[in-house]
C-alpha cells in the first residue's frame, strides 16, 4: 500500500509568519498599561477605562463577522481571493492607521477618539489573524498544521509576556510601580514607534518570498 508523500514544512516562510503572532500578543497585553493612563488623564471611572479592552477585542468579533457575511453574500471567500499574504499586509496597514490615530486622539484629549483608534488597530489584527492561522496550516502537511499553530501560539504568548514589561519601562521608566508621570508626549512617541514597526513588518512581508497563500477548495456558501 502506497503512503501519500508528506508535504515538507516551509520553515523559512513559517518563521516570517510567526512574527505577526508576536505583535498580537505584545500590543494586546500592553493595553493593560495604557488603561491606567487613560483613567487618570481623562478622569474616568473604572468601568469607562475598561472600555479600551471592549473596543479592542470587540473589533476582533466585528471584523471577523463582517468578513464572513460579505463572503457569504458575494459567494466567494474574500480573503482567499486576495491571498493570505496580502491579507496580512493589508491588516498590518490598517493597524498602522489605528496606531497613528491614537496620537491626534490623545493630543485632542478625546477618549471616544482613543477608543475608535484602538478599534481600528484591532480591526487590522482581526484580518491578520483570520489570514495567518490558515496560512500556517498551508505552509506544510495538513496533518502537522496543529504543530505550526502551536508554535504561533507560543510566540504569541511570548509577546504577551514581554509587552507589558517593555511598555511599562518605556512609559514609566520602571517595571511595575510607575516612577514618573506619563505624558501625552510619551504616548505620541510610543505609538509612532508602534506604527513604524507595523510598517516595517508589512514591508518585510511584501518583499519576502512567502507564497501568496490561496486555497483551491470551493467556497461553501451558507444557505
Amino acid at each position: 500500500m502506497n503512503q501519500q508523500a508528506k508535504i515538507p514544512t516551509n520553515y523559512g516562510a513559517l518563521g516570517t509568519l510567526v512574527t505577526v503572532f508576536f505583535f498580537w500578543g505584545f500590543i494586546a497585553a500592553s493595553n493593560s498599561i495604557f488603561i491606567p493612563f487613560c483613567k487618570t488623564h481623562f478622569n474616568l471611572t473604572q468601568f469607562e477605562s475598561q472600555l479600551i479592552g471592549s473596543a479592542f477585542y470587540g473589533a476582533y468579533f466585528i471584523g471577523s463577522l463582517v468578513l464572513f457575511l460579505l463572503s457569504n453574500v458575494l459567494g466567494y471567500d474574500i480573503l482567499n481571493r486576495i491571498g493570505y499574504k496580502k491579507g496580512i499586509i493589508y491588516g498590518l496597514l490598517i493597524s498602522v492607521v489605528g496606531a497613528l490615530l491614537i496620537i491626534p486622539s490623545a493630543n485632542a484629549n478625546s477618549f471616544p477618539a482613543i477608543l475608535a483608534a484602538f478599534f481600528v488597530v484591532a480591526l487590522g489584527f482581526s484580518l491578520q489573524q483570520t489570514a495567518a492561522q490558515p496560512f500556517a496550516i498551508a505552509l506544510g502537511d495538513p496533518a502537522t498544521g496543529s504543530h505550526r499553530l502551536n508554535l504561533g501560539g507560543g510566540v504569541n504568548s511570548f509577546g504577551t509576556t514581554l509587552g507589558p514589561i517593555i511598555v511599562s519601562y518605556f512609559l514609566f521608566g520602571a517595571i511595575g510601580t510607575p516612577e514618573k508621570e506619563v505624558t501625552v508626549s510619551n504616548i505620541n512617541t510610543l505609538y509612532l514607534i508602534v506604527a513604524g514597526v507595523f510598517v516595517a513588518v508589512a514591508a518585510f512581508f511584501a518583499i519576502s518570498k512567502l507564497p501568496s497563500g490561496k486555497n483551491d477548495e470551493p467556497f461553501e456558501k451558507r444557505k
